[in-house]
């Protein structure tokens, strides 16, 4: 299984701070917004990513993760010259892919709570499966519907009378289908290779599944101004009461075993003094009593 963070995009949203950066740079409490989509391919194991983005960010970025090495993972980076859609980066990342399957998670996408609706994803070895969210404004969003028995029938992308309540999120799970599928397909009226048609093809041939996510996962999408705020302080609120941190990359990729315990101490030393190398000598620390 392959990964892909979408981390591009105007960012007009946020202007006048896109001007300078990109929204996947800017801080969620204590740390990138780009790390909290890492760590959910992390999280499910996956340990060759490639991030696509613009030219004038790219280079954030591998300053950042480097090749990944330092994690345990193999990170490779493409160029989307404009924003051309989602579905364009199973095209872009083609050769990244391979023969491989592959999971998409936007870069403004944040997921935090148990990752089993994710893991049974990762598990089937066949089409496409998406995810579906309740949320109080589905008009906002790409929708879901299902049949009394629970199977999706339709999916639509901000429908004016949402057919159901279930949003797709920005994270999806595909066969190596989806690369002759995006090839495929042709621009939507706004010009862009729509995710959703991408979702309608594996609907049409019977090969889309659905994971409902439970009530107890707390998904953020942090496109606007409002919705970072409202993920710091929810980040903050939660690493401060518990004093474990969230999407910390390191940690994880102990946790992961994608390094060992020398190479997590070797990364935490290269470190600058800082509350957050504090946080990982404790963890060392702890494993080693």
């Amino acid at each position: 299984m392959k990964g892909i963070i979408l981390a591009g995009g105007a960012g007009s949203r946020m202007y006048p701070i896109s001007q300078l950066y990109s929204k996947q740079l800017t801080l969620i409490y204590d740390k990138p917004l780009i790390y909290y989509p890492l760590s959910i391919l992390m999280l499910g194991g996956i340990q060759d990513i490639l991030i696509i983005s613009n030219e004038e960010t790219i280079p954030f970025y591998k300053k950042l993760f480097r090749d990944g090495k330092h994690l345990g993972l193999n990170i490779e980076y493409t160029l989307q010259s404009a924003p051309n859609g989602i579905a364009e980066s199973f095209i872009l990342g083609d050769k990244f892919i391979g023969n491989d399957s592959v999971t998409l998670i936007l870069g403004d996408n944040i997921f935090y709570g148990t990752l089993d609706f994710f893991q049974r994803a990762l598990e089937r070895k066949k089409g496409a499966t998406v995810f579906g969210y309740r949320v109080t404004d589905p008009e906002r969003y790409g929708i879901v519907e299902f049949d009394e028995n629970g199977k999706a029938i339709s999916i639509e992308e901000k429908p004016q009378k949402p057919k159901s309540d279930f949003a797709v999120p920005g994270l999806y799970v595909y066969d190596n289908n989806v690369v002759e599928i995006s090839k495929n397909l042709k621009p939507s009226p706004r010009g862009e290779l729509e995710i959703t048609d991408v979702n309608m093809e594996y609907l049409k041939r019977g090969e889309l599944n659905v994971e409902k996510i439970s009530r107890g996962v707390a998904w953020l999408d942090t496109g606007t101004p409002e919705s970072l705020l409202q993920a710091s302080n929810f980040f903050g609120a939660i690493e401060d009461r518990q004093g474990l941190k969230v999407a910390c990359l390191e940690e994880i990729a102990l946790h992961m075993e994608f390094i060992n315990l020398t190479e997590f101490e070797t990364v935490t030393n290269n470190m600058p003094k800082c509350a957050y190398k504090e946080y990982l000598n404790k963890i060392l620390q702890d494993r080693i009593k």
